[in-house]
């Protein structure tokens, strides 16, 4: 029995082994294949982190260089446009801002010149350079030149033709009073009023060419068409009756004007350009004397009450020079211009003085001469625009007159006069060549028109 016994558990104990044994390397081959499936999850997984790591690295080094590329682009950038500045700023101190190219950029950088003046005309924004060697931008530069060539003149200059159309309105009322005062109450006599209204009409055509780099001359050749309407009260001896004629509507030549201007001093940082000017009148208009009047009504004692030219006068008639000076001075943004002129006319002798068809009175007439100064300020408000406000004011001395007859000069009471004017103007960048101008006037003395409107059109060719 216990030889049973011991049989059947060494039988039990010899399967067990036996299992075991047979297991064992199945076992140890799955356990192999595991741990090499886990290798080589562990490689790839290194083999993509590195991969990433490089991408990373050349990622962050082209956008360093990127970087630092943009940063060169934009200091050659400024560098560039700071020479292109200081040579178009010295070819506006020497007058001829269109002739200023890039290629002498380095030039005037290493000349030194100032920039404290307005830049000429560009096609976009432009960098002046301080004399202390600082850098700003400067937009305004075509819209400087346009301020220079009205208010002031342009030197060196290519050749410049200009058209324009001028409207000026007078309108005078005067009362006359023909009697005497009683009881220093009553009036016993005629009253009338006399009213002259006139609407001139000027076509202009004007030439202007930059001879050297301080010289500058001019010509402008007008067309004048004026319609005047004379209206007096109490005609016909009637106080409530009105007389009404109006003269005019053809379109007659003017006087002619020649100019030239001379750059005395360019400006610096602390002297403002200074420009000498002058300038002819030549006598091609319809003078003013011995124009024939027409006779509208007389009075019982065959005295002219009320009488009109036939025709309506178109210039002065006597030669006149003008010399003066002007000056102009950037203060930024702000542009300052000032002129002053003394105008002097010649004496001439006139077939016919009279403007009654029955009578020739000949002798010379002298207009005597003139002072004339104005003072403005513009601002450039960008590339293409700029708005200027001025005052100018015009003091005549009294006309002489000299008959044949008598061969003393005699002066003609009333003759002397005071105009006075505010401006407000603007100009407009058409385009690179043209420029379009405008001008309100606003007459502030009783000699002044009493408006007057101006548009030009300047084409540099």
């Amino acid at each position: 029995m216990m030889m049973m016994r011991k049989l059947n558990s060494g039988a039990l104990l010899a399967l067990v082994a036996a299992i075991l044994a047979a297991s064992a390397p199945a076992s140890a081959q799955q356990t192999q294949q595991a741990g090499g499936a886990a290798t080589e999850n562990t490689q790839d997984m290194q083999a993509i982190t590195r991969e990433m790591q490089t991408l990373k690295s050349r990622y962050a080094d082209e956008v360093r260089k990127l970087r630092e590329l943009e940063i060169r682009l934009q200091a050659l950038t400024a560098r560039v446009q700071a020479q292109e500045g200081v040579a178009r700023v010295q070819a506006i101190q020497r007058g001829g801002g269109a002739s200023a190219q890039g290629g002498k950029a380095t030039t005037a950088l290493a000349a030194g010149v100032n920039t404290q003046s307005a830049t000429p005309r560009s096609g976009g924004g432009e960098a002046l350079v301080s004399s202390e060697g600082s850098t700003r931008q400067e937009p305004t530069s075509r819209s400087v030149e346009d301020v220079l060539q009205q208010q002031h003149v342009l030197f060196n200059q290519p050749l410049t033709l200009e058209i324009g159309l001028n409207y000026a309105r007078y309108d005078r009322k005067q009362l006359t009073l023909n009697g005497f005062l009683a009881l220093d109450a009553i009036f016993l006599g005629s009253i009338a009023v006399e009213d002259v209204a006139s609407d001139t009409f000027t076509y202009t055509f004007a030439a202007r060419k930059g001879i050297t780099r301080d010289l500058s001359a001019s010509i402008e050749v007008p067309l004048v068409q004026r319609w005047t309407t004379y209206q007096k009260g109490g005609a016909g001896g009637s106080a409530a009756a009105v007389a009404e004629a109006s003269v005019g509507g053809d379109v007659v030549v003017g006087d002619v004007t020649a100019g030239a201007s001379y750059r005395l001093f360019p400006e610096t940082p602390t002297r403002p350009e200074i420009a000498l000017y002058t300038s002819v009148g030549i006598p091609t208009g319809q003078a003013p004397y011995g124009i024939p009047w027409n006779v509208l009504e007389r009075g019982n004692d065959n005295f002219i009450q009320f009488a009109v030219p036939t025709k309506q006068p178109s210039g002065q008639g006597v030669w006149s020079i003008n010399l003066g000076a002007s000056m102009l001075k950037t203060l930024d943004p702000a542009i300052l211009f000032a002129n002053a002129g003394v105008t002097h006319t010649f004496s001439k002798h006139f077939a016919d003085l009279d403007n009654s068809s029955n009578t020739i009175s000949p002798g010379s007439v002298d207009l005597g001469n003139a002072f004339n100064y104005g003072v403005g300020v513009a601002f450039a408000l960008n590339e293409r625009m700029s708005l200027s406000m001025s005052f100018s004011e015009r003091l005549n001395g009294s006309a002489r007159i000299r008959p044949d007859a008598t061969g003393v000069w005699e002066k003609i009471i009333g003759s002397d006069g005071n105009a006075a004017t505010l401006g407000i103007g603007m100009t407009y960048a058409l385009s690179e060549r043209m420029t379009f101008v405008g001008n309100l006037g606003i007459g502030l003395t009783p000699d002044a028109p009493d408006f007057s409107i101006t548009a030009k059109l300047p084409f540099t060719l």
